[in-house]
């Protein structure tokens, strides 16, 4: 006999679950599937987001940072470490630690909400007379029919042509949060996100880290002049970033990882290191959904073909997340979740993808919301730029950390806000006022005119509003 529910969530990561929680608490019965399985064998709610991605890279990049500051910043507040080392096993406790943490916290909301969760792999089984029944596969199969479907599947990390993941010398996202011991020679293919924040954890633990990217520019999405702040920042600490490279052959072997690559010139070249990260996107999760058995439509890249609200070529069945069109983001996601669940309710579910921010969670971080400068040159739209840097900011002299800038873009007749961008201490906070003023639609002068609280680095997001009509107070 099937169970019978309102709405079925294919996937608990952060688009999957939030979609179930909000579902639910509009009044559908919800259930949720997910076949993420920790140690023990239990269930791991969260997707990558929680058990490969955005927490425990957080959880290493605090830590890492922790031990980097003992071993060479202390001093500088008059801090004696003596005798400094590194428990790294114990690290990667505490990372896991705070995982399990997210995942608990993820089922706690699910029994509060009286979701059912199903621990195990959902896939569509056929359509029946108003939804579609849903095969579970798990520990216990089960039979579900739902009246609408949320897929939510996510997203898995693509491998290098020639060179798959072992997660022992060629390794994922996943390998890179827990390797036993810090590599001396690290190599990293992709100077993304997820390369500069690994690379900055290993980096700080005491490896040789060395960044191969195959575009010519550092960080082409991110504002330019933010991009090369932070470029001349990741130098100075000791990263190594080559742009240009097309990587050739790679062999992993008992003694490391061979890399063979042209620089920029052309010139062939080769990196031998201990331990080599991929990380050159991700592609969209849609094995094992059997996708074809109710004719479920997908793009050329593999994603679930979708419209601007989410609605597949399906009636009734949904898809949000990674496995969409869009940036892969977890805050994304969860927006789309939330908008969904308001639509199968008749509400007017919304998602500006125009205020969608992004953070990088190096240090320094680099965050940011809205058009780049060479974004507004490229389609000759008038605007007004202004900056400030951390240097001349009483708080961020306090930390310790003067390094980057807050830059804030505008409309040349409106002085609508049309971009922030952040590189420096504590970007990933800062950039909410940004976001919630660009939803407001706001001028560079009302937060020009907002009193900011002294000392703060919020000042600095002040005095760059300020620096768009040339007027800053404290440089």
């Amino acid at each position: 006999m099937s169970k019978q529910f309102d709405v079925i969530v294919i996937g608990g990561g952060p688009g999957g679950y939030i979609a179930a929680i909000r579902a639910a608490q509009l009044g559908f019965s919800t259930a949720c599937i997910d076949d993420w399985t920790n140690a023990k064998g239990g269930p791991a709610p969260g997707g990558t987001c929680t058990n490969t991605g955005c927490i425990p890279s957080k959880a290493l990049l605090q830590s890492s940072e922790y031990f980097e500051h003992a071993g060479k910043h202390f001093a500088a507040h008059g801090i004696q470490v003596e005798g400094l080392g590194l428990d790294l096993a114990k690290m990667i406790a505490r990372k896991d630690t705070v995982v399990k943490q997210n995942n608990d916290g993820i089922l706690f909301l699910f029994k509060k909400n009286k979701i059912s969760f199903f621990h195990g792999r959902g896939s569509f089984s056929k359509a029946v007379d108003g939804g579609y029944e849903i095969q579970v596969r798990g520990a216990a199969e089960e039979t579900l029919v739902g009246r609408h479907i949320i897929v939510a599947t996510g997203s898995s990390a693509r491998a290098l042509a020639g060179a798959p993941f072992d997660e022992e010398n060629i390794l994922s996202n996943d390998g890179a949060l827990r390797m036993g011991a810090v590599p001396r020679r690290l190599g990293v293919i992709g100077a993304g996100v997820i390369g500069l924040e690994m690379g900055s954890v290993w980096r700080r633990l005491g490896a040789e880290v060395t960044i191969l990217e195959g575009l010519p520019t550092f960080l082409g999405a991110v504002d330019e002049q933010i991009a090369k702040e932070a470029h001349k920042a990741f130098t100075r600490q000791g990263l190594k970033v080559e742009l240009g490279v097309t990587v050739g052959s790679v062999q992993s072997g008992k003694k490391g990882v061979k890399i063979a690559y042209s620089d920029a010139k052309g010139e062939a070249r080769t990196l031998e290191v201990d331990k080599l990260i991929v990380s050159i996107g991700r592609v969209p999760r849609t094995e094992g959904l059997n996708a074809q058995a109710v004719g479920l439509q997908l793009d050329e890249r593999g994603a679930i073909a979708v419209d601007a609200e989410c609605r597949t070529n399906l009636p009734q069945v949904w898809a949000v997340g990674d496995v969409v069109r869009g940036p892969m983001l977890a805050h994304k996601a969860e927006e789309e979740g939330v908008a969904v669940a308001e639509r199968i309710a008749g509400q007017h579910g919304h998602v500006n993808f125009n205020t969608i921010p992004w953070v990088i969670y190096t240090s320094p971080e680099i965050a940011w919301v809205g058009q780049t400068e060479q974004q507004l040159k490229a389609e000759g739209r008038a605007y007004k730029a202004g900056t400030f840097p951390f240097l001349a900011n009483g708080r961020a002299r306090a930390l310790g950390d003067t390094t980057g800038m807050v830059k804030f873009l505008a409309d040349a007749a409106s002085d609508e806000i049309l971009g922030v961008h952040i590189v420096g201490p504590q970007a990933s906070e800062l950039i909410s006022e940004a976001v919630v003023a660009m939803e407001f639609r706001a001028s560079s002068e009302d937060i020009a005119r907002i009193c900011h609280a002294h000392p703060s680095l919020s000042e600095a997001t002040k005095e760059a509003a300020l620096a768009v009509d040339k007027r800053t107070l404290n440089f």
